[in-house]
C-alpha cells in the first residue's frame, strides 16, 4: 500500500495522466489500467508519443556524441594496416622483420579455403548474411547478458572485430559497442565482404607478437598460410577470441581443445567431410615456431646497419619502415652468413679460454686482493670461473672479432659478423671500430712501388735501418723473428712480411704521402699520417675498407664501395628505391694483378701458407697476414677471383694484447681458412685464375741477378713484368761468352 500523505496524482501527472486520490490505491498495473478512464487512455497515449520522441531525441543525441572520433569516410576508404617490414637476403631468405606489430598482408585467393571457413564458422556464420551487425545474435546475447547483469557474451561479427582493432579500444562498455556497429555498418558500405574478411584475416592479433593470418602462420608453424594442415587452420582459427588463453606455445592443452570444438563445428556445418574430422583431431600439434628463439634474427649487426640506412630513408622518401610492409632486398647471402658465425665460434671458444686463462694469470694480484685476499687455493679454484671474471672486468677479457665478406666485382656484403653476440655487444666492429692494421698495410706500400715502375724482382737490403723522428728519438724497426738478410727482392720481402724490407721501401723509393695517396685511392677514408711507420700500419683503419680496398686486387683494379642493399619495394610491389654498383677505376689492372700474384706467394709459401698445409684450402687465392705491437691486433684478409674475406681479432680495449705469438696467423688466419673452405665446398664456387691482363708478361730470369735468364744461369725462376718495363738483357753473369 501507498501511505495515503503522498500525493500520486502529482507526480504521475508530469507524464500527462491524473488519477483520483483514492485511500486503496496500488501500485497493480492491472489494476491501474481499470482505473483509467477513456480521457485518461488518450493522455496516455498522448504521452506515449511524446516518451517515443523523447527516446528518439535521446538516442540521436547520444549516438551524435559517440560519433565523435569516428573513423572518417576517407579513413575507412584509405585502408593501410601497419605491416611488417622484411628483410630479405639475396636468395629471398627473410633475416629478420622490422614492426611494430608484426603483420604481412596476404591476399584473400592465397588463401585455403578450409582455413577462411574456420574462422567462419568459429567468428561469425552468418557473415555472408548480415550487414555488419547480426541481429540474431545480438539478441540471444543480450538475453544473456540481461540474465547474468554483465557483458558477458558478446556478439560482435567479423565487420565489428574489425572495426574495433582498426579505430576502438577493446574495454567492454555499452558506448563502446555502439561506436563499433556504427563504424561496422560504414564499413559495410564501402567495402565488398571479400575485401572485409581480406582485412580482417590481415589485421587481427593472434598472440606472441603475431598479427594477421600470415604472420600467425609464420610464427606458429614456420609455414605460408597456403601450407597449413585443416587441423592447423583450425587451431590458428581459435586464437583471435583469446590469444594468451590459447596459445598453443604456453597452453597447449587449451589450445588443442579448442582446435578440436572448431573442427567438430567445421564438420558439423559440412565444412570439412566426417573422415577429415577424425584425421585432424587425431593428429597431434607440432609446432615449429620461427624466430622464437633469437629476437635479432639472422646476421644482427648486418641488418641493424640496415635498419639503420632505412629510417635515414625513410625521413627522405617518407616512409615508416616499422609500418609500411617493406620488403628490402639486400646483398647478403645467409649461406655464407652461418659459414662465417661457425668458423668464428668453432675459433674463438678455446682461443677465448686460453685468453682468459692468460688474462686472469694478468690481473692475478688485483683478483686474488679483490676477492680471497691472499688464499692462492681460493683463487685457483676462481680461475676458471669466467661469469665471475667478467663480473669484476666487464666487457674487459673477451675477445672481440669482425668478419666481412665482399663480393670484388661489385662490392656486395654477403656476410658480416661485428662481434662475438650482438645482444651483448651492440659495437659493430666491422664498421665502427678503427685499429691499426699491422701488416695487413703493408700492400699499399708495395702497389705504390709496383705502380711506379719497380718489379716484384727489385731488391733492397733486409739489414737495421734507424730512422730520426720529428721529436728527435730514432725509430728502428725490427724483422718479427728478429732475421737479417741482404738484397731481398720486393716479393720475397711481402712474402715473409719483412719489416725491414718494408721500412727501407718508404725510406729509399716511395715516400709516405704517396702510400697515403694509394691508400685513399684504393677506398680507405680514416686519416693516414704520412710518416715513416706508415711501413708497418701505424695508423688505424676501419675492417670494411681494408676488405674493400684488397678487393681491389681480386677485381683487376676496380674498386666497388661496399653496397648492403639492393632495392626497396613498397607493399604494392612498386620499388621505391634502388642502389646501384658504384664502382671506380683505382688502380691499373696491371699493377693490381701482379700485387695479387705477390700476395698469393704470402698465403702459398709465406705467412699465410697454413691456410694450405693445415687447413687444406686449396682453392687460388692470395693474402695477407697482420699483426700489431704486442699482439694486440691480429689480422688476415684475403682473396680468390670471387670472394674476399677478412678477420680482425682483438679486444675491445686496445691497451689488452691478445697474448704471446697471437699474430694473425694464429688468432685470425684460422677463421679466414675454415670459411674460405666451406663455401668453395658446399657451394660449388668454381676455383678460377687471377685473370693476367695483356700489359703483363711472364719471364724467366736469373735468381742472383734478376736478369733475364740464359741457359747457363745456375738458378732461375719465372717473374711477372710490366710489358713497357720488362727487362731487355740477359744475365750479365752467366752468358757464357
Amino acid at each position: 500500500m501507498v501511505p495515503q500523505d503522498v500525493d500520486i496524482s502529482r507526480q504521475l501527472g508530469l507524464f500527462g495522466v491524473r488519477f483520483k486520490p483514492d485511500t486503496n490505491l496500488t501500485w497493480d498495473p492491472l489494476q491501474i489500467w481499470k482505473n483509467l478512464g477513456s480521457n485518461d487512455f488518450a493522455r496516455a497515449l498522448k504521452a506515449g508519443r511524446y516518451l517515443l520522441l523523447f527516446g528518439l531525441i535521446f538516442g540521436g543525441v547520444l549516438i551524435a556524441i559517440l560519433s565523435v572520433g569516428l573513423p572518417s569516410i576517407d579513413e575507412l576508404k584509405d585502408y593501410e594496416p601497419r605491416l611488417a617490414t622484411k628483410i630479405l637476403d639475396r636468395n629471398g631468405e627473410t633475416l629478420t622483420e622490422l614492426y611494430t606489430q608484426r603483420r604481412l598482408m596476404t591476399p584473400l585467393d592465397q588463401l585455403p579455403k578450409y582455413l577462411v571457413d574456420a574462422f567462419l564458422v568459429t567468428e561469425d556464420s552468418r557473415f555472408a548474411e548480415h550487414w555488419g551487425v547480426d541481429l540474431v545474435r545480438i539478441i540471444k546475447a543480450a538475453m544473456v547478458d540481461v540474465a547474468s547483469m554483465s557483458l558477458k557474451q558478446g556478439a560482435s561479427t567479423i565487420t565489428q572485430q574489425l572495426a574495433r582493432d582498426l579505430y576502438l579500444h577493446k574495454r567492454r562498455t555499452f558506448g563502446r559497442k555502439i561506436r563499433e556497429t556504427l563504424t561496422a555498418i560504414q564499413i559495410e558500405r564501402h567495402y565488398s565482404k571479400r575485401e572485409i574478411l581480406e582485412m580482417y584475416l590481415t589485421q587481427i592479433y593472434f598472440g606472441h607478437g603475431a598479427y594477421g593470418v600470415a604472420a600467425a602462420s609464420e610464427r606458429y608453424f614456420d609455414k605460408k598460410p597456403s601450407e597449413l594442415t585443416v587441423a592447423e587452420a583450425a587451431m590458428l582459427s581459435g586464437l583471435p577470441k583469446a590469444p594468451s588463453n590459447y596459445s598453443p606455445i604456453t597452453r597447449p592443452a587449451a589450445a588443442e581443445r579448442r582446435r578440436n570444438l572448431i573442427l567438430g563445428l567445421m564438420r558439423d556445418q559440412e565444412v570439412i567431410s566426417q573422415s577429415d574430422y577424425e584425421v585432424a583431431v587425431a593428429t597431434p600439434p607440432e609446432l615449429h615456431p620461427a624466430l622464437s628463439d633469437s629476437a635479432y634474427g639472422i646476421a644482427p649487426y648486418f641488418t641493424e646497419m640496415v635498419r639503420q640506412k632505412l629510417s635515414e630513408e625513410g625521413e627522405e622518401l617518407g616512409f615508416d619502415y616499422l609500418a609500411d610492409g617493406l620488403i628490402v632486398q639486400t646483398t647478403l647471402d645467409a649461406r655464407m652468413q652461418s659459414f662465417a658465425e661457425k668458423a668464428v665460434n668453432d675459433h674463438l671458444g678455446p682461443m677465448q679460454s686460453d685468453y682468459r686463462f692468460r688474462f686472469v694469470m694478468k690481473h692475478r694480484e688485483k683478483v686474488s686482493r679483490k676477492l680471497y685476499g691472499n688464499d692462492d687455493a681460493e683463487w685457483w679454484k676462481m680461475r676458471g670461473d669466467s661469469a665471475r671474471i667478467d663480473s669484476l672486468f666487464p666487457m674487459k677479457g673477451v675477445v672481440q672479432v669482425a668478419v666481412i665478406v665482399l663480393d670484388p666485382a661489385t662490392g656486395d656484403v654477403l656476410a658480416l659478423v661485428g662481434g662475438r653476440d650482438f645482444s651483448k655487444y651492440k659495437f659493430n666492429r666491422a664498421i665502427q671500430a678503427i685499429r691499426q692494421p699491422g701488416s695487413v698495410f703493408k700492400p699499399f706500400v708495395f702497389t705504390a712501388a709496383i705502380d711506379n715502375g719497380y718489379s716484384p724482382a727489385f731488391q733492397l737490403l733486409n739489414q737495421d735501418i734507424v730512422i730520426p723522428q720529428a721529436d728527435g728519438s730514432l725509430w728502428v724497426p725490427q724483422n718479427y723473428d728478429g732475421s737479417h738478410g741482404g738484397l731481398t727482392t720486393l716479393r720475397e720481402a711481402l712474402k715473409k712480411s719483412l719489416n725491414l724490407v718494408t721500412a727501407r721501401l718508404v725510406q729509399e723509393v716511395v715516400p709516405p704521402t704517396l702510400v697515403v695517396n694509394y691508400a685513399h685511392q684504393m677506398g680507405v677514408t680514416t686519416k693516414i699520417d704520412a710518416v715513416d711507420a706508415i711501413a708497418l700500419g701505424s695508423s688505424g683503419m676501419i675492417p670494411m675498407e681494408a676488405v674493400a680496398a684488397y678487393s681491389v686486387y681480386a677485381a683487376g683494379g676496380i674498386y666497388s664501395a661496399p653496397r648492403t642493399m639492393v632495392s626497396i619495394t613498397d607493399r604494392f610491389g612498386e620499388k621505391i628505391r634502388q642502389y646501384p654498383v658504384n664502382r671506380r677505376v683505382s688502380l691499373s689492372a696491371e699493377t693490381a694483378y701482379i700485387m695479387s700474384d705477390m700476395l698469393r706467394s704470402a698465403l702459398n709459401n709465406g705467412t699465410g701458407a697454413s691456410a694450405r698445409w693445415f687447413y687444406n684450402f686449396k682453392a687460388n687465392a692470395a693474402g695477407k697476414t697482420g699483426t700489431t705491437n704486442d699482439c694486440t691486433d691480429a689480422w688476415f684478409i684475403g682473396f680468390t677471383p670471387k670472394l674476399v674475406c677478412g678477420v680482425w681479432i682483438g679486444l675491445d680495449d686496445p691497451a689488452e694484447p691478445l697474448g704471446p705469438k697471437q699474430t694473425g696467423a694464429v688468432a685470425a688466419l684460422p677463421i679466414w681458412a675454415n670459411f674460405m673452405k666451406m663455401a668453395y665446398d658446399s657451394l660449388g664456387i668454381p676455383d678460377e685464375e687471377f685473370a693476367m691482363p695483356g700489359g703483363v708478361v711472364s719471364l724467366r730470369i736469373c735468381d742472383e741477378t734478376k736478369e733475364l735468364a740464359t741457359a747457363y744461369c745456375p738458378a732461375t725462376v719465372m717473374e711477372l713484368f710490366k710489358r713497357d718495363a720488362r727487362p731487355t738483357e740477359s744475365c750479365s753473369k752467366h752468358g757464357g761468352r
